[in-house]
């Protein structure tokens, strides 16, 4: 436009000279949530949490490059963002220990209530032969929700807390435990029932002493599933803040933070696998029996 004034222009004689090296960008300061685990450097920013613009982090290890001091001087794997990154793990093994307790302590809640609920729902389903196809059908119904329509719809009960990601993974749990909780139950032969009754066994004491230990490989299989997918499905719980090892991987997602995402991906299969392995021993060692006849099957095979 004509005649319009648009300021003075970017250098003239009397004003001092634009430097001529360009500055690098300041980063974003560091939200909340990242603050409580930081690792503050001399910048002040979130370049080590995943966070913010992988830009910037790269013009901020540039520019410590070039000025030739510090800490940025040589080459650093969360600076190139790598996939594989010891310094990460060095930097954030405090905030990976936390993460992972959490997870652990989500999941071991939301299986033991499951199974706390399940089995007498189970019971009923087996005593009362009216009530089994409701039961079953009820716990399959809330398997096929989607959990981020699960925890939508339990939030005006539980708000954003713990609370509301344990209940809908207990929904979760319910249809795998009860089936299987059934299943071994009713796996259990009418010739040994009717021998506990000749031997003056009532009703609770023939369900705790001899229905109960026939069908504990049973429960136990679906106690093992129950806890796997429950370790996976934790991750969703990220949405509210209590993801567990979700956290790091949804903080990690805006700026593809790679260290950060494969090592919390890998703590999650590491994870699943060790509970897995762990209730498995725990079965081996409540049902003896069963390796008695393993062996006894395999040794007439080898006749």
């Amino acid at each position: 436009m004509p005649g319009a004034w648009f300021g003075p222009p970017r250098w003239f004689p009397g004003r001092r000279p634009l430097p001529s090296s360009p500055t690098p960008p300041t980063p974003r300061p560091c939200p909340r949530r990242c603050t409580r685990a930081a690792v503050r450097r001399p910048l002040g920013d979130c370049r080590w949490r995943g966070l913010g613009s992988f830009r910037v982090r790269r013009a901020v290890g540039q520019a410590g490059h070039e000025d030739g001091g510090g800490e940025m001087a040589g080459p650093d794997c969360l600076v190139t963002n790598d996939w594989i990154c010891g310094e990460y793990l060095r930097s954030r093994s405090q905030e990976l220990v936390d993460a992972t307790a959490q997870h652990v302590q989500i999941t071991a809640a939301s299986v033991a209530i499951g199974l706390a609920v399940a089995f007498p729902l189970a019971l009923l389903a087996r005593g009362r032969p009216r009530f089994a196809a409701p039961v079953l059908g009820l716990t399959t119904v809330l398997y096929t929700i989607p959990s981020l329509a699960m925890f939508s719809l339990l939030l005006p009960l539980f708000g954003l807390s713990a609370a509301l990601v344990v209940t809908g993974l207990v929904l979760y749990s319910l249809t795998i435990l009860v089936r299987n909780t059934v299943a071994g139950l009713e796996a259990v032969p009418a010739e040994t029932r009717e021998a506990a009754r000749g031997m003056g066994y009532g009703p609770a004491r023939m369900l705790w002493e001899v229905e109960l230990p026939l069908a504990l490989p049973a429960v136990m299989a679906g106690l093992r599933i129950a806890t796997v997918s429950t370790v996976a499905l934790t991750t969703v719980g990220s949405i509210v803040g209590r993801g567990g090892l979700g956290n790091l991987i949804e903080d990690a997602l805006p700026s593809f933070f790679k260290a950060q995402v494969l090592t919390a991906s890998v703590l999650c299969v590491l994870l699943a696998v060790a509970a897995d392995l762990l209730l498995l021993g725990v079965q081996r060692l409540l049902t003896p029996w069963t390796r008695i006849r393993t062996r006894q099957a395999g040794n007439r095979e080898a006749r």
